[in-house]
């Protein structure tokens, strides 16, 4: 049972739930100082405000989707040396579907900027980046910044925070971290899970329960209680890292001897450091967890937060099955060539499964994959036609897992056994056939992820469920079972890590920068386009109107194949909104050959767009417009930004001409922080039923002025195409005077040229 306590509550010697008024004499701030969060930000805010954050990071990690777009802004931003550990791995791309030397020519890239600023450089295939993070590099009581939403390191003691590139930028060249100081929610475990529940089945639980209602969005979990001390720490990780879709900032564990022993095991003691609230410590709320009464789970397509009992979906097989397909209705609402039959993967009253997957940072764990071979050994089957793909999360998972035979069983029963990759969870790996339903032990099963494209008629189902009932579906003919039904006990030997493995292959050089090195440059790797200063006022066209109730970010650029033209601004730009607008790319093009002529002096083009003004009464000589007016489209979608980090999401936007956004709300702070420092307004307005649509004109006189100024307030004029206006009130709230200088700029380049 997970219970969740509203508003704020203590958690009194680390195993009782109080209410506020049962400790009157409490000093509330104090409580509030005895939290895991609020030490390890004290530690590491650069300045004197609590409520506003300035954060020194100890760490941080970008990976071969990111790691070019950020090198070239920290470039032109006036990087010298990297000022901390920075990782760069290659787990992303280094299998993407496409022909030709892109990928390898970012590998090149990379190395030489490790040498030339001092970075650490780990090669494809070695290690996914939150494995590498985990196992290499951070410590109890720190902080990490990662350019992936699944950074999280609460298990190791260190509150670490995913976000999109310009943010690592600021850190790259000496800059802090703005963050108001978050909600803290403790997630209070209780009991222990039993032995067939693994880390996937207690993170679905908890995400079914607290994402719809938005009861832990932006803030931090604490991960406390008695029940912690009986997980192992992979599903500590497993857990961990699926914390990213609840919707939190971010994630800290009390430690103890488990964790002491991990620090140990990887040949770094010293990086372990005992962290436990103190005596009375007091939450914004509180997930109470009970594990003795988690089920193995399954997250129906196409969201991890549609959560059901295994048993239930089993037991009700076509019930199940509508749900999906009602979901895809909704979601592919303007795909009309989009056919879900899921109902036909109901035979004999039973869900037939066509692919199984455990991959990457939330299952690739030694203990997870030699789970999956003990159950093969249990059943005894071979898998036939069922496609089961299998991914350690690092080399030296795999080395393990070889030694102890799991490798050797898993491949004799038919499994097939890969390198450390990133794919499978982004749709650049084992992409089912078209109308397959797949099962998966990864991070997300948004529409795509699997690596289809509706917009050529494809789709598949990609369900989430932990990687112990994967196994044990694989390996019953494909029909969708639980680990409990087919459970037989057996022990999991001590992981035991070699860090030789990654001496011989990985290029350290933080301390080492050699400013002399030339930075190797393949063919498709480009510059930022120049991008103009906010305007004295804009004119704006609507590009968009997306009315799905939230947007991720894979819908706002899609993941996959179109990763390996990351390198390349223009190009990726190319997929912005494909699978969710396909027209959105055409016409934000269309809006910027007016902004260009703009920019070049071109009077008769730019009287074309400003045509809108004139209908409405504005009669400046189109010579003044053009200095005061700029040009640009305007996305609407009602929450978007759910999901990844990666920054390119509102960069193509900007490429593409996008000047603002308008929403009801941000679906995460970090697609809110990209669009900002991309120079993209970032506007709300609480409307459900918005008054917009494509093609008609927003007029905001006076928006620098309003920036400048801090007004949370503004009202646009929207011109129809029949040229009848109307007021659109729009907010642009919690704008800080470091966004306010990188939005006047035109973006976070611009405002470090300043």
């Amino acid at each position: 049972m997970i219970t969740l306590h509203e508003g704020k509550h203590y958690i009194i010697d680390g195993t009782r739930i109080a209410k506020l008024e049962e400790l009157p004499q409490q000093s509330a701030q104090q409580a509030k100082e005895a939290t895991l969060t609020y030490r390890v930000l004290a530690s590491h805010n650069r300045g004197g405000d609590m409520e506003n954050l300035d954060i020194r990071f100890d760490s941080m990690g970008v990976y071969d989707n990111t790691y070019v777009g950020i090198l070239q802004t920290a470039r032109a931003s006036g990087l010298e040396k990297f000022p901390i550990p920075c990782v760069f791995t290659n787990c992303h791309n280094c299998l993407c579907a496409v022909g030709g030397t892109l990928n390898a020519d970012l590998h090149k890239y990379a190395v030489s900027a490790c040498v030339k600023y001092g970075g650490i450089y780990v090669p494809p295939h070695e290690a996914v980046i939150h494995q590498y993070m985990r196992e290499m590099i951070v410590n109890s009581g720190e902080m990490s910044i990662v350019s992936d939403s699944h950074t999280r390191y609460g298990t190791q003691g260190s509150l670490s925070i995913g976000e999109g590139g310009p943010e690592l930028v600021k850190t790259m060249v000496g800059k802090g971290y703005a963050l108001k100081y978050p909600k803290t929610i403790a997630v209070f475990l209780t009991g222990s899970p039993k032995p067939w529940v693994g880390p996937h089945d207690i993170a679905l639980s908890i995400i079914g329960k607290v994402f719809k209602n938005n009861f832990v969005k932006n803030a931090v979990l604490e991960f406390v209680g008695p029940g912690v001390a009986s997980l192992s720490m992979d599903d500590r990780n497993g857990i961990d890292t699926m914390t990213t879709e609840s919707a939190c900032l971010s994630s800290i564990w009390m430690t103890d001897e488990k964790t002491k022993r991990y620090f140990e095991i990887h040949g770094r003691p010293e990086g372990y450091k005992e962290m436990r609230p103190g005596a009375v410590a007091l939450y914004d709320g509180i997930v109470e967890v009970d594990l003795d009464t988690v089920v193995p789970s399954i997250a129906l397509p196409f969201h991890p937060s549609n959560v059901y009992p295994l048993a239930e979906v089993i037991a009700n097989p076509k019930d199940a099955m509508a749900i999906v397909e009602e979901n895809a209705k909704r979601v592919f609402e303007n795909n009309k060539n989009i056919t879900c039959d899921m109902q036909s993967k109901v035979v004999d009253g039973k869900i037939h499964v066509d692919q199984g997957v455990v991959a990457g940072c939330c299952s690739g764990s030694f203990s997870n994959i030699y789970s999956m071979s003990k159950i093969a050994e249990h059943i005894g089957n071979g898998l036939g036609a069922f496609g089961l793909n299998i991914y350690p999360a690092s080399q030296p998972i795999m080395v393990a897992l070889n030694k102890s035979g799991a490798m050797t069983t898993l491949m004799e029963y038919g499994a097939r056994i890969k390198s450390a990759f990133c794919g499978p969870c982004f749709g650049a790996g084992d992409t089912p056939a078209n109308n397959d339903f797949s099962i998966r032990h990864t991070t997300r099963n948004f529409p795509n992820r699997e690596g289809s494209n509706p917009a050529m008629g494809q789709i598949a189902s990609v369900a989430l469920m932990d990687a112990r009932s994967i196994a044990a579906t694989a390996f019953s003919g494909g029909v969708l079972t639980s680990a409990e039904d087919v459970w037989e006990d057996f022990d999991v030997p001590e992981y035991t890590f070699d860090a030789k493995i990654y001496e011989r292959v990985v290029y350290n050089g933080f301390g080492k920068a050699k400013p002399e090195t030339e930075m190797v440059y393949g063919p498709d790797i480009k510059d930022w386009p120049e991008m103009s200063a906010l305007t004295d006022d804009l004119l704006l066209r609507v590009a968009s109107v997306i009315r799905d109730e939230v947007t991720t970010t894979d819908e706002l650029i899609p993941s996959g194949e179109t990763a390996s033209y990351r390198s390349n601004p223009e190009k990726i730009s190319q997929f912005t909104l494909i699978r969710k607008d396909p027209e959105y790319v055409g016409r934000t093009k269309k809006t910027r050959e007016y902004e260009r002529a703009r920019v070049a002096g071109d009077t008769a083009k730019s009287e074309e767009f400003y045509t809108p003004l004139r209908m409405i009464g504005v009669t400046t000589p189109v010579e003044e417009l053009m200095k005061t007016t700029g040009i640009g489209s305007v996305l609407y979608a009602k929450r978007p930004g759910d999901g990844s980090a990666r920054e390119y999401a509102a960069s193509c936007q900007k490429v593409l001409g996008g000047l603002a956004n308008i929403c009801i709300e941000y679906a995460t702070k970090r697609y809110r922080s990209n669009c900002v420092n991309w120079g993209i307004l970032p506007f709300t307005n609480p409307d459900d039923n918005i008054d917009l649509a494509v093609d008609e004109y927003i007029y905001l006189k006076g928006i620098r002025k309003a920036v400048e100024d801090g007004r949370t307030h503004i009202d646009a004029t929207v011109i129809a195409a029949d040229g009848k206006a109307r007021i659109l009130p729009l907010d642009l709230p919690e704008v800080t005077e470091d966004e306010k200088r990188i939005l006047l700029a035109g973006s976070l380049i611009n405002s470090y040229k300043l």
